[in-house]
């Protein structure tokens, strides 16, 4: 029997470094019926020249420009053909049999549609990593979390979320997901360019009637903050920016009405306490985030036609206040957090 064929597809933006280090790893994943290829969003440093001289089996896709995280895979995956795409970051370690739990999973139940594997820190690699850790979930006000990570606060990895689960979003640092399903929901969202763009997708996904999964059996070491370092102004208005944006998506008009408010709110006061605190760069970025948002909803960028459901019946949403949870009451791991066991 011949398994599904798999397309690993690696966005490279002057990454050169990162393509010599870790495409070998890549390259010897253990499943067979697999292509990789990267796809150079028009890097200026030496990267084609690298792939070409050192890695010449890897398929190369050369993009007119710098399109951004997410329009940079809308465009390179209209060029792929394949059963599964896994979207992986440059900056990523692969262990050998990565790829055959996820596909074996997602074969067996043809309504999993994305899956993600445990991302650990590549320096600290009893740690979760930030862009995912063991499966991505959202409060009920729409702040992003994960079994492993909550905020900036990364737990140890002793084997508490070794368990397969459904989750609210996989991570796009190490994203496997049917290539039908992706073009079916209209890919990302080019607009948001960079963070919350897999969020979102995840999010259409579900309204579809799909579900995603984390399986830790599969295992990758991320170095993050690759593109955005931690606390650059850009990531933090992009950030701000692409999680109101997503709630204007794909909120029900019920929820939308009063969330999309009290969440302007909450940054609002997040903007005023970074500008009491010194940091004003990112009380401007907040501020300018805001801004683009209110131009959004004038011209009414949406991709999303499909039916908006409550989130409270949607997989990976905690019902609560994770703002509540995390910063008053100072809990910092997500199984203090969410009580059930996931």
């Amino acid at each position: 029997m011949i398994s599904p064929s798999v397309a690993i597809v690696i966005l490279n933006y002057n990454g050169s470094n990162y393509l010599q280090r870790f495409l070998p790893p890549v390259l010897a994943s253990t499943y067979a019926n697999k292509r990789v290829v990267v796809a150079d969003n028009a890097s200026i440093d030496d990267s084609i020249e690298v792939l070409q001289k050192e890695f010449p089996s890897v398929e190369l896709i050369t993009l007119d420009k710098n399109y951004g995280f997410a329009e940079g895979y809308n465009q390179a995956l209209k060029q792929v053909t394949a059963d599964y795409y896994v979207l992986l970051n440059s900056d990523v370690e692969v262990t050998p049999a990565w790829i055959e739990p996820i596909i074996e999973l997602m074969e067996s139940d043809s309504k999993i549609a994305t899956c993600q594997p445990k991302i650990l820190f590549y320096y600290e690699q009893h740690l979760f990593e930030y862009a995912g850790a063991a499966g991505g979930w959202i409060d009920h006000l729409g702040y992003p979390f994960s079994r492993g990570r909550v905020f900036d606060v990364c737990e140890t990895d002793t084997g508490q979320y070794n368990n397969t689960a459904p989750i609210f979003w996989a991570s796009g640092a190490a994203m496997f997901i049917r290539s039908e399903i992706f073009h079916e929901a209209g890919g990302f969202d080019g607009f948001f360019f960079a963070h919350m763009e897999e969020i979102d997708l995840c999010w259409r996904i579900q309204l579809m009637g799909y579900n995603i999964m984390c399986v830790p059996s599969s295992v990758v070491y991320h170095i993050g903050g690759g593109t955005l370092p931690k606390g650059n102004t850009r990531k933090v208005f992009l950030n701000f920016r692409n999680n109101l944006i997503m709630l204007g998506k794909n909120l029900p008009w019920n929820e939308k009405i009063w969330k999309f408010p009290l969440r302007i709110f909450l940054d609002a006061l997040f903007a005023w306490k970074s500008l009491l605190s010194g940091f004003s760069e990112s009380f401007i970025a907040v501020f300018k985030a805001h801004l683009a948002v209110f131009k959004w909803c004038i011209s009414c960028k949406s991709n999303n036609k499909y039916t908006r459901v409550p989130m409270k019946k949607m997989q990976g949403v905690y019902r609560g206040s994770l703002i509540w949870q995390h910063f008053i009451k100072k809990k910092t791991r997500f199984s203090e957090i969410v009580k059930k066991n996931f």
